[in-house]
């Protein structure tokens, strides 16, 4: 446990940042997903909406610094080559 009052109050911070933290991951995480279900469904149009919404969420968490601007960037490219991919 932590000794001093400073000590005591980031550590009262960090539950806070973490769950909200938490909460942009898992908001990226069911993005993607969506992303991908739309892929495996075959629905062209109904992924390319869903990417332009991932992106925006992906971009977000970015700036954040929550995953790092390549990851994200990665995420986005793979996601459209997937979408460009389909028939």
């Amino acid at each position: 446990m932590a000794n001093t009052s400073q000590a005591r109050k980031r550590a009262r911070q960090a539950v806070a940042l973490n769950k909200h933290n938490s909460s942009l991951r898992s908001l990226l995480r069911t993005s993607i997903k969506r992303v991908r279900q739309a892929i495996e469904a075959g629905d062209k149009e109904k992924a390319n909406e869903a990417l332009s919404s991932a992106t925006s969420v992906i971009d977000r968490v970015a700036d954040k610094k929550i995953i790092h601007k390549n990851k994200a960037a990665r995420h986005k490219s793979r996601l459209s080559a997937a979408i460009k991919a389909l028939n």
